[in-house]
Protein backbone atom coordinates (compact mmCIF):
# COMPACT_ATOMS: atom_id res chain seq x y z
CA UNK A 1 0.00 0.00 0.00
CA UNK A 2 1.35 3.39 -0.88
CA UNK A 3 1.88 6.21 2.04
CA UNK A 4 0.81 9.53 2.19
CA UNK A 5 3.71 11.06 -0.46
CA UNK A 6 4.42 7.37 -2.71
CA UNK A 7 8.56 8.42 -1.79
CA UNK A 8 10.28 5.85 0.05
CA UNK A 9 12.37 6.84 2.68
CA UNK A 10 15.49 5.37 0.83
CA UNK A 11 15.02 7.86 -2.65
CA UNK A 12 14.58 10.47 0.17
CA UNK A 13 17.49 10.01 1.53
CA UNK A 14 19.76 9.56 -1.35
CA UNK A 15 18.46 12.81 -2.82
CA UNK A 16 19.35 14.66 0.72
CA UNK A 17 22.38 13.39 0.14
CA UNK A 18 23.00 15.51 -2.66
CA UNK A 19 21.05 18.59 -0.98
CA UNK A 20 23.94 18.52 1.45
CA UNK A 21 26.43 18.34 -1.25
CA UNK A 22 25.16 21.61 -2.66
CA UNK A 23 24.81 23.02 1.03
CA UNK A 24 28.59 22.13 0.82
CA UNK A 25 29.22 23.67 -2.15
CA UNK A 26 26.97 26.64 -1.71
CA UNK A 27 26.04 27.41 2.40
CA UNK A 28 22.48 27.12 1.55
CA UNK A 29 20.53 24.88 3.75
CA UNK A 30 17.62 22.29 1.24
CA UNK A 31 15.29 19.89 2.38
CA UNK A 32 15.08 17.09 0.44
CA UNK A 33 11.72 16.20 1.10
CA UNK A 34 10.11 19.88 0.80
CA UNK A 35 11.59 19.67 -2.71
CA UNK A 36 10.13 15.78 -3.42
CA UNK A 37 6.55 16.00 -1.72
CA UNK A 38 6.13 20.28 -1.63
CA UNK A 39 3.47 20.16 -4.62
CA UNK A 40 2.05 17.22 -3.71
CA UNK A 41 1.15 18.68 -0.20
CA UNK A 42 0.45 21.96 -1.59
CA UNK A 43 -1.97 21.24 -3.83
CA UNK A 44 -3.30 17.95 -1.85
CA UNK A 45 -1.83 15.79 -4.67
CA UNK A 46 -0.60 12.19 -4.35
CA UNK A 47 -0.32 9.18 -6.37
CA UNK A 48 -2.90 6.62 -6.96
CA UNK A 49 -1.46 3.28 -8.35
CA UNK A 50 -1.56 3.31 -12.08
CA UNK A 51 -2.92 6.87 -12.43
CA UNK A 52 -0.03 9.91 -11.70
CA UNK A 53 -0.70 12.14 -8.77
CA UNK A 54 -1.87 14.82 -11.28
CA UNK A 55 -3.56 12.76 -13.05
CA UNK A 56 -2.65 13.46 -16.34
CA UNK A 57 -0.29 10.30 -16.82
CA UNK A 58 -1.61 7.00 -16.97
CA UNK A 59 0.43 3.39 -16.98
CA UNK A 60 -0.83 0.24 -18.63
CA UNK A 61 0.33 -2.75 -19.76
CA UNK A 62 1.37 -3.54 -23.49
CA UNK A 63 0.71 -6.86 -25.65
CA UNK A 64 3.65 -8.57 -25.04
CA UNK A 65 3.50 -7.57 -21.21
CA UNK A 66 5.56 -4.71 -20.95
CA UNK A 67 3.86 -0.99 -18.92
CA UNK A 68 4.13 1.75 -20.81
CA UNK A 69 3.20 5.34 -19.62
CA UNK A 70 1.63 7.90 -21.26
CA UNK A 71 1.06 11.75 -20.91
CA UNK A 72 -2.03 13.83 -22.15
CA UNK A 73 -1.56 16.97 -20.57
CA UNK A 74 -2.12 19.60 -23.09
CA UNK A 75 -4.86 19.97 -25.65
CA UNK A 76 -2.41 18.55 -28.11
CA UNK A 77 -1.73 15.77 -26.54
CA UNK A 78 -5.72 14.83 -26.04
CA UNK A 79 -6.20 15.53 -30.05
CA UNK A 80 -3.79 13.31 -31.18
CA UNK A 81 -5.25 10.68 -29.59
CA UNK A 82 -7.78 9.23 -32.09
CA UNK A 83 -4.25 9.13 -34.91
CA UNK A 84 -2.57 7.12 -31.78
CA UNK A 85 -5.54 4.95 -31.61
CA UNK A 86 -6.24 4.61 -35.23
CA UNK A 87 -9.92 5.85 -34.09
CA UNK A 88 -11.86 8.43 -36.13
CA UNK A 89 -13.24 9.73 -32.77
CA UNK A 90 -12.92 9.36 -28.78
CA UNK A 91 -15.06 9.73 -26.38
CA UNK A 92 -14.83 12.12 -23.12
CA UNK A 93 -12.68 9.99 -21.25
CA UNK A 94 -10.38 9.12 -23.67
CA UNK A 95 -8.12 6.77 -20.93
CA UNK A 96 -10.46 3.44 -21.77
CA UNK A 97 -9.94 3.32 -25.23
CA UNK A 98 -5.92 3.99 -24.95
CA UNK A 99 -5.37 1.05 -22.80
CA UNK A 100 -7.77 -1.21 -24.75
CA UNK A 101 -5.32 -0.37 -28.25
CA UNK A 102 -2.39 -0.91 -26.07
CA UNK A 103 -3.53 -4.22 -24.68
CA UNK A 104 -3.47 -5.09 -28.25
CA UNK A 105 -0.49 -3.61 -29.41
CA UNK A 106 3.28 -4.29 -28.28
CA UNK A 107 5.16 -1.86 -26.45
CA UNK A 108 7.53 -0.64 -29.19
CA UNK A 109 5.08 -0.23 -31.39
CA UNK A 110 3.16 1.97 -28.45
CA UNK A 111 5.80 4.16 -28.03
CA UNK A 112 6.90 4.08 -31.66
CA UNK A 113 3.71 5.64 -32.78
CA UNK A 114 3.43 8.16 -29.40
CA UNK A 115 6.70 9.46 -30.36
CA UNK A 116 6.18 10.11 -33.88
CA UNK A 117 2.98 11.96 -33.03
CA UNK A 118 5.04 14.28 -30.24
CA UNK A 119 3.20 12.70 -27.37
CA UNK A 120 4.96 12.06 -23.97
CA UNK A 121 5.40 8.27 -23.43
CA UNK A 122 7.91 5.94 -21.55
CA UNK A 123 8.35 2.20 -21.45
CA UNK A 124 9.24 0.84 -17.96
CA UNK A 125 12.90 0.68 -17.35
CA UNK A 126 13.50 1.69 -20.97
CA UNK A 127 16.60 3.81 -19.31
CA UNK A 128 19.73 3.60 -17.60
CA UNK A 129 20.83 5.51 -15.06
CA UNK A 130 23.56 8.22 -15.64
CA UNK A 131 25.54 11.14 -14.00
CA UNK A 132 25.80 14.64 -15.72
CA UNK A 133 27.38 14.26 -19.32
CA UNK A 134 29.93 17.21 -18.91
CA UNK A 135 31.50 18.86 -21.89
CA UNK A 136 34.34 21.61 -21.32
CA UNK A 137 33.43 24.86 -23.75
CA UNK A 138 35.21 28.06 -22.26
CA UNK A 139 38.05 28.89 -20.69
CA UNK A 140 37.72 28.18 -16.73
CA UNK A 141 37.92 31.05 -14.30
CA UNK A 142 38.67 31.60 -10.95
CA UNK A 143 35.83 29.75 -9.28
CA UNK A 144 33.77 31.13 -6.49
CA UNK A 145 30.87 31.55 -4.72
CA UNK A 146 27.53 32.83 -6.63
CA UNK A 147 26.75 35.53 -5.12
CA UNK A 148 26.13 37.90 -7.78
CA UNK A 149 26.68 35.47 -10.67
CA UNK A 150 23.87 36.28 -13.38
CA UNK A 151 21.85 32.97 -14.36
CA UNK A 152 19.86 33.24 -17.63
CA UNK A 153 16.45 30.65 -16.60
CA UNK A 154 15.25 29.84 -20.46
CA UNK A 155 13.38 27.25 -18.83
CA UNK A 156 10.15 26.26 -17.58
CA UNK A 157 7.75 23.92 -15.82
CA UNK A 158 9.50 22.63 -12.58
CA UNK A 159 12.91 21.00 -13.00
CA UNK A 160 14.87 23.89 -14.32
CA UNK A 161 13.04 26.68 -12.23
CA UNK A 162 14.03 24.48 -9.73
CA UNK A 163 17.76 24.25 -10.60
CA UNK A 164 16.87 28.24 -11.17
CA UNK A 165 15.59 29.30 -7.67
CA UNK A 166 18.26 26.96 -5.73
CA UNK A 167 21.16 29.09 -7.43
CA UNK A 168 18.83 32.37 -6.50
CA UNK A 169 18.81 31.48 -2.57
CA UNK A 170 22.93 30.77 -3.26
CA UNK A 171 23.09 34.65 -4.34
CA UNK A 172 22.68 34.24 -7.93
CA UNK A 173 20.61 37.23 -10.36
CA UNK A 174 18.65 35.07 -11.73
CA UNK A 175 16.71 36.23 -14.72
CA UNK A 176 13.39 34.41 -15.86
CA UNK A 177 13.18 34.14 -19.59
CA UNK A 178 10.07 33.60 -21.39
CA UNK A 179 8.31 33.97 -24.96
CA UNK A 180 5.68 36.85 -25.04
CA UNK A 181 3.51 34.34 -26.96
CA UNK A 182 3.79 30.92 -25.12
CA UNK A 183 5.13 31.75 -21.45
CA UNK A 184 5.95 28.77 -18.53
CA UNK A 185 2.64 27.44 -19.02
CA UNK A 186 2.90 26.97 -14.76
CA UNK A 187 1.85 30.81 -14.72
CA UNK A 188 -1.86 28.96 -15.63
CA UNK A 189 -1.69 26.45 -13.24
CA UNK A 190 -1.71 26.95 -8.91
CA UNK A 191 -0.19 30.22 -8.37
CA UNK A 192 1.61 29.02 -5.50
CA UNK A 193 3.38 26.47 -7.17
CA UNK A 194 4.96 28.88 -9.96
CA UNK A 195 5.68 31.49 -6.79
CA UNK A 196 7.26 28.74 -5.10
CA UNK A 197 9.53 27.87 -8.46
CA UNK A 198 9.65 31.91 -9.28
CA UNK A 199 9.67 33.92 -6.47
CA UNK A 200 12.99 36.74 -6.88
CA UNK A 201 13.46 36.30 -9.98
CA UNK A 202 13.16 38.96 -12.62
CA UNK A 203 11.02 38.24 -15.19
CA UNK A 204 12.19 38.89 -18.95
CA UNK A 205 9.64 38.95 -21.83
CA UNK A 206 11.16 38.29 -25.14
CA UNK A 207 10.03 37.58 -29.08
CA UNK A 208 11.71 34.88 -30.06
CA UNK A 209 11.35 35.08 -33.20
CA UNK A 210 13.72 37.85 -33.20
CA UNK A 211 15.97 37.23 -30.04
CA UNK A 212 18.33 39.42 -30.34
CA UNK A 213 17.65 41.17 -26.96
CA UNK A 214 18.09 37.49 -26.01
CA UNK A 215 21.73 36.99 -27.91
CA UNK A 216 23.08 39.54 -25.94
CA UNK A 217 21.32 38.31 -22.51
CA UNK A 218 23.18 34.91 -22.77
CA UNK A 219 26.14 36.20 -24.41
CA UNK A 220 26.86 38.53 -20.74
CA UNK A 221 25.08 35.38 -18.16
CA UNK A 222 27.36 33.80 -15.85
CA UNK A 223 24.91 30.74 -16.28
CA UNK A 224 22.03 29.57 -18.74
CA UNK A 225 20.12 26.88 -17.81
CA UNK A 226 17.95 24.94 -20.56
CA UNK A 227 14.84 22.41 -20.70
CA UNK A 228 13.94 23.01 -24.35
CA UNK A 229 14.56 20.18 -27.35
CA UNK A 230 18.32 20.17 -27.89
CA UNK A 231 17.63 21.60 -31.48
CA UNK A 232 14.76 24.69 -30.00
CA UNK A 233 18.08 27.12 -29.39
CA UNK A 234 19.88 26.29 -31.72
CA UNK A 235 17.89 26.72 -34.70
CA UNK A 236 17.65 30.40 -33.71
CA UNK A 237 21.40 30.70 -33.31
CA UNK A 238 21.74 30.66 -29.75
CA UNK A 239 23.07 27.87 -28.56
CA UNK A 240 25.96 27.70 -26.11
CA UNK A 241 28.03 27.15 -29.66
CA UNK A 242 26.91 30.44 -31.30
CA UNK A 243 28.07 32.69 -27.90
CA UNK A 244 30.62 35.05 -27.55
CA UNK A 245 33.57 33.15 -25.38
CA UNK A 246 33.42 33.73 -21.41
CA UNK A 247 35.60 32.97 -18.91
CA UNK A 248 33.96 30.48 -16.51
CA UNK A 249 30.19 30.45 -18.28
CA UNK A 250 28.53 26.98 -17.42
CA UNK A 251 25.41 26.14 -19.58
CA UNK A 252 23.04 23.47 -18.22
CA UNK A 253 20.82 21.57 -20.40
CA UNK A 254 18.09 19.71 -19.36
CA UNK A 255 16.20 17.17 -21.61
CA UNK A 256 13.52 14.46 -20.94
CA UNK A 257 15.88 11.57 -22.24
CA UNK A 258 19.06 12.97 -23.72
CA UNK A 259 20.40 15.00 -26.40
CA UNK A 260 21.81 12.17 -28.68
CA UNK A 261 20.26 10.18 -31.41
CA UNK A 262 16.76 9.82 -31.76
CA UNK A 263 16.31 10.44 -27.87
CA UNK A 264 16.73 14.32 -28.41
CA UNK A 265 13.59 14.33 -30.07
CA UNK A 266 11.34 12.26 -27.65
CA UNK A 267 9.47 14.54 -25.09
CA UNK A 268 8.88 13.92 -21.64
CA UNK A 269 6.94 15.11 -18.52
CA UNK A 270 8.09 14.08 -15.07
CA UNK A 271 5.74 11.27 -14.65
CA UNK A 272 6.75 9.10 -17.76
CA UNK A 273 10.49 9.97 -17.31
CA UNK A 274 10.30 8.41 -13.97
CA UNK A 275 8.91 5.53 -15.39
CA UNK A 276 11.40 5.56 -18.03
CA UNK A 277 14.14 5.14 -15.66
CA UNK A 278 11.99 2.87 -13.66
CA UNK A 279 11.43 4.82 -10.61
CA UNK A 280 8.02 3.21 -9.94
CA UNK A 281 6.16 1.63 -6.83
CA UNK A 282 5.65 -2.26 -7.01
CA UNK A 283 2.58 -3.20 -5.97
CA UNK A 284 2.20 -6.69 -5.45
CA UNK A 285 3.26 -7.33 -9.30
CA UNK A 286 1.80 -4.37 -10.62
CA UNK A 287 3.84 -1.05 -11.29
CA UNK A 288 2.71 2.43 -9.91
CA UNK A 289 3.62 6.18 -9.77
CA UNK A 290 6.28 7.02 -6.91
CA UNK A 291 5.85 10.52 -6.06
CA UNK A 292 4.16 13.41 -7.55
CA UNK A 293 6.38 13.91 -11.08
CA UNK A 294 9.60 12.90 -9.28
CA UNK A 295 11.87 12.82 -11.53
CA UNK A 296 11.06 17.07 -11.97
CA UNK A 297 12.83 18.03 -8.49
CA UNK A 298 15.28 15.20 -8.41
CA UNK A 299 16.73 16.46 -11.32
CA UNK A 300 16.55 20.01 -10.62
CA UNK A 301 18.19 19.38 -7.26
CA UNK A 302 21.02 17.50 -9.15
CA UNK A 303 21.17 20.31 -11.60
CA UNK A 304 22.06 22.44 -9.05
CA UNK A 305 24.23 20.46 -7.36
CA UNK A 306 26.18 20.05 -10.78
CA UNK A 307 26.03 24.02 -11.59
CA UNK A 308 27.73 24.83 -8.21
CA UNK A 309 30.12 21.89 -8.18
CA UNK A 310 31.82 23.35 -11.72
CA UNK A 311 31.33 27.30 -10.57
CA UNK A 312 33.83 26.43 -7.95
CA UNK A 313 35.85 24.31 -10.00
CA UNK A 314 36.26 27.40 -12.21
CA UNK A 315 33.14 26.54 -14.45
CA UNK A 316 33.69 27.03 -18.30
CA UNK A 317 31.24 23.34 -18.98
CA UNK A 318 28.40 22.45 -20.70
CA UNK A 319 26.54 19.99 -18.12
CA UNK A 320 23.33 17.68 -19.80
CA UNK A 321 21.10 15.93 -17.48
CA UNK A 322 18.54 13.29 -18.97
CA UNK A 323 15.35 12.85 -16.55
CA UNK A 324 14.72 9.84 -17.01
CA UNK A 325 18.60 9.15 -16.84
CA UNK A 326 18.35 10.83 -13.43
CA UNK A 327 15.21 9.27 -12.16
CA UNK A 328 17.05 5.42 -13.26
CA UNK A 329 19.34 6.39 -10.48
CA UNK A 330 16.99 5.95 -7.58
CA UNK A 331 15.13 3.08 -9.37
CA UNK A 332 17.02 0.59 -7.25
CA UNK A 333 15.41 2.60 -3.80
CA UNK A 334 11.73 2.60 -4.48
CA UNK A 335 10.89 -0.23 -1.74
CA UNK A 336 13.94 0.23 0.93
CA UNK A 337 11.96 1.71 3.91
CA UNK A 338 8.37 3.14 4.59
CA UNK A 339 7.02 6.46 2.79
CA UNK A 340 7.83 9.67 3.56
CA UNK A 341 5.30 12.32 4.91
CA UNK A 342 4.82 14.82 2.27
CA UNK A 343 5.53 18.37 3.47
CA UNK A 344 5.04 21.54 2.18
CA UNK A 345 7.22 24.86 1.86
CA UNK A 346 7.08 27.99 3.68
CA UNK A 347 4.52 30.17 1.22
CA UNK A 348 6.96 31.81 -1.15
CA UNK A 349 6.24 35.97 -2.29
CA UNK A 350 4.53 36.58 -5.24
CA UNK A 351 6.45 35.62 -8.23
CA UNK A 352 7.16 38.13 -11.41
CA UNK A 353 4.53 38.98 -13.49
CA UNK A 354 5.53 38.45 -16.93
CA UNK A 355 7.90 41.09 -18.71
CA UNK A 356 7.93 43.07 -15.52
CA UNK A 357 11.70 43.24 -15.13
CA UNK A 358 12.78 43.86 -19.02
CA UNK A 359 13.99 47.39 -18.39
CA UNK A 360 15.93 46.56 -15.39
CA UNK A 361 17.75 43.21 -17.88
CA UNK A 362 18.02 45.78 -20.55
CA UNK A 363 20.34 47.77 -17.40
CA UNK A 364 21.57 44.32 -16.37
CA UNK A 365 23.41 43.30 -19.79
CA UNK A 366 24.63 46.94 -20.81
CA UNK A 367 26.18 47.00 -17.40
CA UNK A 368 27.98 43.62 -17.98
CA UNK A 369 28.93 44.87 -21.61
CA UNK A 370 32.87 45.18 -22.16
CA UNK A 371 33.82 48.95 -22.07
Amino acid sequence: MMGISGISEAVAARAQNVADAFTGVTGVAVDARVLLTGRAAMLGLRPRGRISAGGATHLFPSFDGRWCALTLSRPDDVAAVPALVQADAVQADHWPLVETWAAATDAHTIAERARLLGLPVAVLGETAGATPRITELWPRGTGGPLTGLLVADLSSMWAGPLCGQLLRQAGATVVKVESLTRPDGTRNGPQEFFDWMNHGKISYAVDFTTPSGLAALLDVADVVIESSRPAALVRRGLGPDALAPREGRVWVRITGHGTTGGRADWVAFGDDAAVSGGLVENNAGTPGFAGDAIADPLTGLHAAHAVAESLARGGGELIELAMSAVAATYADLTSAGGDVTALAPVPAPPGPALGAGNDAVTRLIAGRRPC
